[in-house]
Order: C-alpha cells, then structure tokens, then sequence
C-alpha cells in the first residue's frame, strides 16, 4: 500500500493566504484558521461581525464561505483533493482535509489563478453586455456549489435598483450606522475599504454605491454609470448558517468565473441588508432565500483592496 504524504505546512500556510483574498462585508476579513497536520480548520471571528448591517451574522457566514471555496481552490491547486466537512464540531465553521495527490483540472487550475486578481470594482462599467455564454458559465458555477443564480430581465433589474435605492436611505437612518462605516473605512490599514476604492456616485443615480468616502471631507466625484446594467440574484434553498456558507462558496465561484472571463463585478448589498426589502426580490414561491444581489460588466481595473498578514489570522496549536 502506498502511503500518502500530507501537504506541508509551507504548502498549507499559502493555501490560507490564497483563502485570506476572499470578499467580505466592507473588508472586514471576519476569519481565522488553524492548521493541523493535512488539514485546516476555518473559523469566524465574530469580532469582526458588523453588527449594525449584519445583526444575524449572515453576510459574515457568507464571507468565511467564500475563504472556504479560495482554500478548497488553492489545496487542488498545489495537487490535493479535499474533503469539506461544515460545522464539524462546536466553533469550527469549516474543515478542509487533504486527501491523495491528483493532478487538477484546467478548469480548476483557472479559477485557482484568478484568486489575486479578483476585486470588487465600484467603478462604471462600459455599455456592453456580457455574452449569454459567459452568463452560462457564471449559472453553472453557482449551482457547481448548490446555489441558484438568476439573471435579471429588464424589468426585474429596475425593480431591484429602486428597492437597493430604498434600501440605502433605510440604513443610512440606522443607528450607527455612520460609525460603523467609519470603523472599516481609511488609510492605511489592512483591512476596510480604503478611500481610493470607494468609488464615484452614479451621476444617474441609478447604482446604489456605498458611501465609503462620506467621512473623508473630499467632495466625491460624479461619473455616469451604465444605464442598464446587469444585475445577478444569487440565492439558495434554506436560510440557516449552513446555506449561507453555501452561499458564500457559490458567490467565490461564480466572482472568480467573472474574473476568469474578463468580466468586473460591485456587490450590491443594501436590499439583502433589510430583512424586508430582501424578502421582496424574489417570489415568495420560488422557495428561494436571496443572499446576494452583484452589478456586473466590463470596466478599466479597480485595484485589489488590502489584505491582514497571515500571521494574523492563523490560530497557534
């Protein structure tokens, strides 16, 4: 019998770093992991929870779901298959085991790549639409992790833009919800969204951007966005912690697909933020929970938003 020989925590430790480029709610890098033997252990770090926006820990479950998807990629990658185990024990989110080397697949190998270049861009987009075969890819992607994810007609992108609209004066009237945003917004830092990433206003105000820059004292600029811009609905079956790390899986998926493909991509977060706004964007019927609403399209590059060492986010034995 052949006898395997796990990883090494060299190898490990980049996979977590590869797991760190992940999204998260306003930057907010809400993980933390542990290495033992061939395996890594993924945990939230509920100090990093926004608790204004995210009262549920829904978006933060989201986040740590897309570093799981970047450390399954990054473990196929250095030529491992895995096993994923979700809520193993108490307090461990996720654990991701190395099972026997197997070289990856092209199509795994893509993704993998697109990693580092992957970034949230709040930019306008051009006036072109992205090609159904992409929107395909990006379909397939999304169920690839047991998510479903919609396209918007016309109509339905409309309506979704007037209740993100909504949405955003809703939680600007939040308690707190300046000095939340205040928490995660500046320079220099690791973490947050610093100034230069925030972005313009939509001279249309059609887009809902967030406000990042609000605090900074600078006048923010006005530039025209895309006057019809595609908008995708990402949404799973159930609506517990499990479905939401899910869901985070299925959001990196289908981001690092767009990525893949050249196409640039701005969460929309303001109409999942108001349990009854996010109640609203789809047909009660349909039996589907919305996690994620994204504006996609083709723009000039954004810039890659900091990241915390790996020293800070990795658990000692």
């Amino acid at each position: 019998m052949d006898t395997v020989v796990p990883p090494s925590r060299r190898v490990l430790v980049d996979c977590v770093h590869s797991a760190t480029a992940a999204p998260s709610l306003h930057n907010s890098q809400p993980w933390r992991f542990r290495i033992r033997s061939g395996r890594i252990d993924v945990y939230a770090d509920p100090d990093r929870r926004l608790p204004v926006l995210d009262p549920q820990g829904r978006e933060l479950m989201i986040s740590v779901g897309a570093a799981v998807l970047n450390l399954r990629l990054a473990l196929r990658e250095a030529g491992y298959l895995n096993d994923l185990q979700l809520f193993p024990e108490p307090g461990v989110v996720a654990r991701v085991t190395a099972t026997h080397p197997e070289p990856v697949s092209d199509e795994l190998a893509a993704l993998a790549e697109a990693i580092p270049h992957r970034h949230t861009n709040r930019l306008p987009f051009a006036h072109l639409a992205v090609p159904e075969k992409v929107l395909d890819k990006l379909r397939d992607a999304a169920h690839a992790e047991g998510a479903v994810l919609a396209v918007a007609t016309p109509e339905g992108r409309d309506a979704i833009l007037r209740l993100a609209g909504t949405a955003d004066r809703v939680l600007r009237a939040r308690p707190g919800y300046t000095t939340e945003l205040a928490r995660w917004t500046g320079d220099p830092r690791h973490d947050g969204v610093p100034i230069w990433a925030a972005g313009p206003w939509d001279a249309l105000e059609a887009v809902p951007i967030r406000d990042f820059a609000q605090l900074s004292g600078e006048p923010r600029k006005r530039e025209r966005f895309e006057p019809y811009p595609t908008i995708l609905v990402l949404a799973t079956h159930g609506d517990d912690r499990l479905a939401w790390v899910r869901a985070g899986q299925a959001l990196q998926r289908v981001l690092l697909t767009a990525t893949w493909h050249g196409v640039a991509s701005t969460p929309i977060g303001q109409p999942v933020e108001v349990p009854e706004i996010r109640r609203r964007l789809l047909d009660p019927a349909s039996g589907l929970s919305v996690q994620m609403v994204l504006r996609i399209g083709y723009g000039r590059m954004a810039g890659r938003t900091p990241r915390r060492p790996v020293t800070d986010v990795l658990t000692r034995q």
